[in-house]
């Protein structure tokens, strides 16, 4: 999500829900704009062949020149860019950069993921590094985000090739296979992958592996895997068909071949990679970091990843910690999952409770208050502005539909279905402003990754409305979430969504 954005066709909607306040109005204005231009039944088109005709044109601009304000529009945005010209003043005044609740620790320097989509991983270690610069006392920190994405973009690789095994025997443009072919080692993730490389790697200071040319921007890297491991799918498939066209082939033996025969194919990518990241620690291999503490003295930590990992996520282990969602199209209090979705191969399923959109605010206040930052999923190029000195994410920030003449009513379970929406980037929430009367959030600070000439120092401020409309991810702690929310998520009954809903897009 950073946005280097995985979006992904949206399947039929799932089970519809009773929405929240937010999504009952704008459910009106869609009820609204559709019926407003609804022609009475029996109408005849003025072309009959479904084309676009000369006399639509007429009409169409007879009724755009009729129009004072569409005349003055047309003015103004001849010579000037949409977006910059119609933001709203009443909006940017009336959402500060102010909040009566954040996290008391600031963390530096503000971190940029560059031109890559390691957004995800970013979050993650953005939340991690409180606790590290807390405990050892650090004007400045960065966790190494290069390490957690050398080892996912390699077990992506292998994930890849193992389901191309699996599913060898469907077509090659199976609906599934297609889809899993399309972006195999997209630089996106999800929390429970995040999970599976800390559980499974550790972390690591950023000095001991530090930033590449290729995770900085990974687009040439990326372009050189994936025309590899689409080859290597190919010849997995060729394979697994020769060894099942002979009968005295054990599906054991066919299984254990094709997978020798992947290891062999993974020691290309194992190789295009290393050369290109550099080559990572081991997990379990012992390192020595040495540095300064904020009063300038000398220090060092000595140990493996595992154990820096260990070590500074005793408080809010991140093992303890789960995704709630708001997915309006599908029925609440239930778990689910995304086929076919992961990075590591037998790792944590992507698991999500989805639930009210209340439920994530509240767990998110409870956080804040226990000095807790907490990673979100969401929407990031709808209706927002991250230039430097602005930094506001607010449904009321552009002034479309006045300019225009236009309603735009789309509800949220709509956009989803329509791939119109979807969780394209991962960031943090740091802070909170509750209305002293009701209890309720205001607005949210919001710790992004694309470096401090983003927003106001690399931070953001969300409006409720939009955290309404497109948040749809937060990550909490068992001890922040109801129990009820703790009890669905540890029952593992989850529903399964195809592999191309767009739960499963990666921020």
């Amino acid at each position: 999500m950073g946005s280097s954005v995985s979006k992904v066709p949206a399947q039929v909607s799932g089970t519809p829900n009773a929405t929240s306040s937010s999504e009952s109005f704008d459910e009106k204005r869609f009820v609204r704009s559709q019926s407003s231009a609804s022609p009475t039944v029996g109408s005849s088109p003025l072309a009959t062949d479904g084309s676009i005709s000369l006399p639509n044109v007429d009409a169409w601009e007879s009724a755009a020149a009729a129009d004072p304000k569409i005349q003055l529009t047309r003015t103004i945005l001849a010579n000037n860019n949409l977006r910059s010209t119609l933001v709203s003043r009443p909006a940017q005044v009336a959402i500060p950069h102010v909040f009566n609740h954040q996290v008391e620790f600031k963390t530096s320097p503000v971190t940029s993921q560059k031109s890559s989509g390691r957004c995800w991983l970013f979050a993650t270690t953005n939340v991690i590094r409180y606790e590290v610069m807390k405990k050892l006392k650090l004007k400045e920190f960065q966790l190494s985000q290069s390490y957690l994405f050398f080892w996912d973009k390699l077990n992506k690789s292998n994930y890849y090739l193992e389901l191309s095994i699996e599913n060898a025997d469907l077509p090659v443009d199976d609906r599934l296979v297609n889809f899993l072919a399309r972006d195999p080692i997209s630089d996106g993730g999800q929390w429970d992958m995040a999970l599976n490389l800390l559980e499974t790697y550790g972390l690591v200071p950023q000095p001991i592996y530090p930033e590449s040319y290729h995770s900085s921007a990974s687009s040439p890297l990326n372009t050189l895997l994936k025309l590899k491991l689409r080859e290597h799918a190919l010849t997995l498939r060729a394979l697994s068909s020769s060894l099942k066209a002979d009968q005295s082939v054990s599906p054991e033996s066919v299984l254990s071949t094709l997978r020798a025969k992947k290891e062999e194919l993974m020691q290309e990518v194992y190789t295009i990679m290393s050369a290109s990241l550099g080559v990572p620690p081991k997990p379990d291999a012992a390192f020595t970091w040495e540095y300064y503490t904020e009063d300038g003295k000398y220090a060092k930590w000595e140990g493996t990843p595992l154990q820096f990992y260990k070590a500074f996520t005793a408080k809010f282990s991140s093992a303890e910690s789960f995704s709630l969602i708001n997915d309006p199209r599908n029925e609440y209090n239930k778990l689910y999952t995304v086929n076919k979705l992961g990075n590591i191969w037998g790792g944590r399923p992507v698991l999500y409770v989805n639930t009210e959109i209340d439920e994530l605010k509240q767990a998110i206040v409870r956080s804040i208050k226990a000095g807790q930052p907490v990673f979100f999923g969401c929407d990031v190029g709808q209706f927002s502005d991250s230039s430097k000195g602005v930094g506001i994410m607010d449904t009321d920030y552009f002034e479309y539909e006045q300019a225009f003449n236009i309603t735009l009513g789309l509800t949220k379970a709509q956009r989803l279905d329509t791939n119109e929406s979807a969780m394209t980037h991962a960031m943090v929430i740091s802070g909170v402003h509750v209305d002293e009367e009701t209890g309720r959030p205001v607005r949210y600070k919001v710790e992004n990754s694309w470096g401090e000439d983003s927003g106001v120092q690399g931070h953001n401020v969300m409006s409720d409305k939009w955290f309404d409309q497109f948040v749809f991810q937060v990550v909490v702690h068992k001890s922040f979430a109801t129990k009820e929310h703790v009890k669905i998520f540890e029952s593992g009954e989850s529903v399964v969504l195809p592999a191309w809903d767009p739960m499963g897009a990666l921020a």
